[in-house]
């Protein structure tokens, strides 16, 4: 037999009735230092961060939920649960943020975190619409805390929830025009928006909030298995064909769109023949394979990027293997696994960003809210990139017509 931990194999002998084996010798790595390693770096790392911003929740969570029982020995426990803490408890709003009841105080924000509760795009498995409610509730289970990243969103940028869109379920069109209103207010605040959908319709008016707030280009890196891209699908506009509309924006153009992760069995030719009709950058699974993460980022960047003055990222969730992802509209094996794809994300992110979508989570077919759960992970990976690399609030020297929305009458 053959020791691992041994200079070679271990002798044992029977003697009385017992058996006695040679101790091993370890081997030994003069070479490692604990203190080179990553693990240990981003231990250091931890104690430069601030905490006044977690004292101050603590206090205002005694503020408003009152002070606790005197049996109590932790004296920041409230009576009513205000806050981070629990994670089991509270009214969920995304990473426990605040909810901006009031949208017209969303420009105090460095983020803004809105849902998009629309499926009426789907052409296949709906449920898409459920999608922020299942994001929102297993986003309880994080802190704002990442150990790797060594960033903590609570002390480092300001991130609020302004709810959902009113969306019109039976209509495509009037929900589009919802959707555009609503992320041109939030990208016209300097806040940056960051939507929860929703089937992949949406990616189209999210865009085009943006697009209506700047006369700068518009570059795109779309995570997906599907092309996306043909003109209408079932004669309306569904979640096939956002960037067929998003592209024919004057300032979103088609050379600018990279596709990253295409492939299977589930891409529909008129997408195709559109896609090569723009000249669209498409980059498949093998594609991936054979350049590996760093360089399918870079290139990525690269195409996006050239002559543009921002970048928006889609990312659909069934670009990660089903196996991984189960609650989703359009299941496709041989996609990205979750590691991969939180590499490629926050590797295109750090360049700065100017919008995020996340889309195709479908709560009804999920299983431990698993496929809710790594979306939120992209989510606020996304984020914890943009802080460490000086990113956050990059986007707004783009917005140079910003929109004006009313709001109704005070009300007595």
């Amino acid at each position: 037999m053959f020791d691992i931990f041994s200079t070679g194999p271990t002798k044992s002998s029977r003697i009385g009735g017992g058996v006695t084996r040679a101790k091993p010798s370890r081997r030994h790595h003069p070479d490692f230092d604990k203190l080179q390693m990553r693990g240990w770096k981003a231990a250091e790392k931890e104690a430069e961060l601030p905490s006044a911003a977690w004292e101050k929740e603590k206090q205002w969570a005694l503020r408003m939920g009152l002070t606790g029982s005197d049996c109590l020995e932790d004296k920041s426990i409230p009576t009513f649960a205000r806050g981070e803490l629990p994670h089991y408890a509270g009214i969920n709003t995304f990473l426990k943020a605040p909810y901006i009841e009031d949208v017209t105080a969303v420009g105090a924000y460095d983020a803004a975190v809105m849902g998009i509760p629309f499926d009426g795009g789907t052409t296949y498995r709906p449920g898409t619409r459920f999608g922020p409610q299942a994001l929102r509730k297993i986003s309880a289970l994080y802190t704002p805390y990442n150990y790797e990243m060594g960033v903590d969103l609570r002390e480092q940028m300001t991130l609020c929830d302004v709810g959902d869109v009113f969306t019109i379920p039976a209509n495509i069109e009037k929900t589009f025009d919802q959707i555009t209103r609503a992320v041109s207010h939030v990208a016209s605040s300097g806040a940056l928006p960051i939507m929860i959908g929703g089937d992949h319709s949406i990616g189209f008016p999210c865009v085009r909030g943006i697009a209506q707030c700047t006369s700068k280009r518009i570059g795109i890196v779309h995570f997906d298995r599907h092309i996306d891209i043909q003109e209408k699908d079932l004669d309306e506009r569904m979640h096939t064909t956002p960037w067929f509309h998003a592209t024919d924006l004057v300032n979103v153009p088609a050379v600018n769109l990279v596709q990253v992760g295409i492939g299977g069995w589930q891409v529909p030719r008129e997408g195709v023949t559109e896609a090569r009709k723009r000249n669209t950058n498409i980059f498949t699974m093998r594609d991936v394979e054979e350049m590996g993460l760093a360089e399918t980022a870079a290139r990525a960047l690269e195409l996006a990027w050239k002559d543009a003055d921002a970048v928006y990222i889609s990312f659909d969730i069934d670009s990660v293997d089903c196996g991984f992802v189960p609650g989703t509209g359009w299941p496709e094996p041989g996609g990205f696994l979750p590691r991969e794809a939180l590499e490629l994300v926050s590797l295109v992110a750090k360049e700065g960003i100017c919008g995020l979508e996340v889309v195709e989570v479908s709560p009804p077919y999920d299983c431990s809210d698993i496929t809710a759960l790594l979306a939120t992970r992209v989510i606020v990976d996304v984020l914890g990139t943009l802080v460490s690399h000086g990113k956050m609030g990059a986007h707004k020297h783009i917005i140079d017509k910003p929109v004006s929305i009313p709001a109704g009458p005070d009300v007595v």
